[in-house]
């Protein structure tokens, strides 16, 4: 396997938003691009990642290959490179190896690890209510519940979205409503609802820094979808599960 960006952006930011949730992982390179699929390990969230051929200036991929590292020590070298660097993903034994090149040729390699022998899989989740609107408005609303609680409920309705948190003393409520840059799609009942937590959409909303745009799916008390976007580039794809009260 050898892999060439000539932009290493898409890959360094990726990787710093996907080591927040998961430490370990598979990258998995097919003919169509790398993917990465993992559950962190309380097994709350689900990150699904897609970095396309179409990305790459030279994909060189012998069928299907594989490839398990700590994402934590990938994320480390990937700080080193520079935006005018080169950044080329080899397998080489059992090492796998990053080359950023400009000005210098700097050469790092991890440890390849066993491989888990559990296929994460993609659950086939239906949402009856999507909401795409700009990344940076949802990042915003997320940040703003969470100075007043850790969980959030999502209020999902034909012509908007509350976006609400409570704590013991203090209530932070939002209202987010379509136009230009928004759309909301319900099939079915009028109303959805849902508590997610707060310390985990904080790490997914970090996928504003990739996508100008981002769809956010849900139901009543159901799992969470959050997906960014670049056409021709990446997908980058959260799944959360809910929060259910005990009371």
């Amino acid at each position: 396997m050898k892999l060439v960006l000539a932009d290493p952006k898409y890959f360094k930011e990726s990787v710093a938003i996907i080591s927040d949730l998961v430490s370990e992982i598979k990258f998995k390179a097919t003919v169509d691009g790398l993917e990465v699929v993992a559950m962190d390990p309380a097994n709350v969230a689900m990150v699904v990642f897609k970095l396309l051929s179409s990305c790459f200036t030279q994909y060189e991929v012998s069928g299907t290959e594989e490839v398990t590292v700590n994402l934590n020590q990938i994320r480390q070298i990937l700080r080193r490179a520079k935006g005018d660097d080169v950044l080329t993903l080899e397998t080489e034994e059992n090492k796998f190896k990053i080359v950023l090149k400009s000005a210098t040729r700097r050469s790092f390699s991890v440890p390849v690890l066993e491989a888990d022998a559990k296929e994460q899989r993609v659950p086939e989740l239906r949402f009856p209510f999507s909401v795409e609107m700009d990344a940076q408005q949802l990042a915003d609303a997320i940040e703003d519940v969470s100075v007043v609680a850790e969980s959030v409920t999502l209020l999902g309705e034909p012509e908007k979205l509350s976006v609400k948190a409570e704590g013991e003393l203090s209530k932070a409520f939002i209202e987010i409503q379509p136009n230009e840059n928004t759309s909301i799609r319900v099939d079915g009942e009028d109303k959805h609802k849902a508590k997610y937590s707060l310390e985990y959409l904080r790490k997914m909303i970090a996928g504003s820094k990739l996508a100008d745009k981002v769809t956010l799916r849900f139901t009543n008390d159901y799992p969470l979808q959050l997906d960014y976007k670049v056409v021709d580039k990446l997908s980058l794809s959260f799944i959360l599960a809910p929060r259910v009260d005990n009371d």
